[in-house]
């Protein structure tokens, strides 16, 4: 097993006034040499955008871009005429492909938006643009984990194009348990939402993350009131 841990208050750090990021990887004028990505997993923000605030109108292409929100609800508008409002519970998955223009805007006037925002390189260039969104409440299982993305558009939750999992987890008691990696040569990105897991040998708190690779399994033991975003990607793609 090999391992990287990325303890929240190494995160790069802008702050805009209308706009508050974390980022876990190098991203806009946040650059660390050692912090560029984790295999396919290219970008994973943790923003707070303030009332009624947001990124206007700007282009991507060959990129799967997941968003999730926590708290607070996401206006979000395409160029392929697509108008969406996400909020908790809800995840938005768009596939830039080709190329697609959008703009992301904090709906409520009166309370910020807390979001992840993550980018996965994609496993085709120049696939069709896509854009998709799911409330997920009926994917929730309780004290375990629970996939949200995949590869496969008739799995439970969303889909991209990559061989790629994404589980959500929330306990409300502590709980033990282990993950068996879906693909040989991928690996385990873990973002502690909240609270406190211990994770390969390795305590992790709020907002802290941990890569593993070279594994075919992990064990996790989580404390009551934690919850975890567990990013499984090809580490060669």
């Amino acid at each position: 097993m090999k391992k990287v841990v990325h303890p929240a208050n190494t995160r790069g750090e802008a702050n805009h006034g209308w706009l508050h990021a974390k980022h876990s990887f190098s991203f806009a004028n946040y650059f660390d040499p050692q912090r560029i990505q984790f295999g396919a997993l290219r970008v994973l923000n943790d923003d707070i955008i303030a009332p009624g605030m947001g990124f206007g109108t700007h282009p991507h292409s060959n990129m799967e871009i997941i968003t999730i929100p926590l708290e607070g609800a996401l206006e979000h508008k395409d160029s392929m005429d697509n108008v969406g409002v996400i909020e908790a519970d809800e995840i938005q998955v768009m596939s830039a492909g080709t190329g697609v223009y959008h703009s992301e805007y904090n709906k409520n006037k009166d309370r910020a938006v807390n979001l992840l925002q993550l980018w996965v390189f994609p496993n085709q260039q120049d696939v069709p643009p896509r854009y998709d969104q799911k409330n997920i409440k009926t994917l929730k299982k309780k004290n375990e984990l629970y996939q949200v993305v995949s590869p496969h558009p008739d799995a439970p939750g969303m889909w991209i194009h990559q061989e790629a999992w994404f589980h959500l987890g929330e306990f409300d008691q502590s709980t033990t348990l282990e993950y068996k990696l879906r693909k040989e040569g991928n690996g385990v990105y873990a973002f502690m939402i909240e609270g406190q897991a211990s994770l390969a040998e390795e305590l992790l708190n709020k907002r802290d993350a941990l890569g593993v690779w070279e594994v075919s399994q992990l064990s996790m033991s989580f404390e009551a009131g934690s919850r975890i975003l567990l990013i499984e990607v090809p580490m060669n793609y």
